[in-house]
């Protein structure tokens, strides 16, 4: 949960290792200086949270509203791979296993989980549909704006990045597990207040991302 604190976990102090003839050759799980594999560790455990993610929306999808057990399988795969959020970008960084492969997939497999959560509460009814798009528009557009300008310049992590990705977290999954239908109409109640403080971290981490991408680039004119 990267280089906007949450976004692209895999990039860190260590620069990607050097491009070779076979890319699926190398390092695994050991720690080394010799180029690592691009199927190590930290990048399956990226694809495999890519994979959930269908599954859960699937399920999801399946349970239609009815919140019974299917319900609850979808959201457990949901905590579950958030959850292996960070560990794929740590085990990276601290196995100098970062590739060039896990730098663009890391954030792909955030924004396709949390995406594919919020669609799906959209779809059926749960989230209205204003709230999915303003989140989505801002995570797929700082993370396209990030790769866009990557190659010139790295731009300071946007402060509350970690928080909001958190926060978003905890609200999807707070409305995925439906608290409401067991614990009462305050569960309901604190489950959108989450939510609102998602949205408000959404958007104002994206604004602050930004005033420090045009703040960088004045500074790089001027200079």
């Amino acid at each position: 949960m990267g280089s906007e604190a949450s976004d692209g976990g895999h990039i860190g102090n260590q620069a990607p290792q050097p491009r070779r003839s076979n890319p699926m050759q190398g390092r695994v799980v050991s720690h080394g200086d010799t180029p690592a594999s691009n199927g190590n560790v930290a990048n399956i455990i990226t694809v495999i949270r890519i994979l959930l993610a269908p599954v859960f929306v699937w399920l999801v999808l399946l349970d239609n509203g009815d919140y019974g057990i299917i319900r609850y399988v979808a959201a457990a795969l949901f905590i579950l791979a958030i959850a292996t959020d960070g560990l794929d970008g740590k085990l990276a960084r601290r196995r100098n296993l970062v590739t060039d492969v896990g730098i663009i997939l890391d954030p792909i497999a955030d924004k396709v989980l949390i995406g594919g959560a919020l669609v799906t509460l959209s779809i059926l009814g749960e989230l209205p549909w204003w709230i999915t798009i303003v989140i989505l528009v801002r995570e797929f557009g700082i993370t396209a704006f990030r790769f866009a300008v990557l190659a010139t310049r790295v731009i300071p992590a946007s402060r509350g990045g970690k928080l909001k990705t958190v926060v978003q977290s905890i609200a999807i999954s707070l409305f995925l597990v439906a608290p409401w239908t067991f614990l009462g109409p305050w569960a309901g109640w604190f489950s959108w207040a989450v939510m609102v403080v998602a949205l408000l971290l959404t958007v104002l981490t994206g604004v602050d991302y930004l005033w420090q991408a045009w703040r960088q680039n004045r500074r790089a004119t001027v200079a």
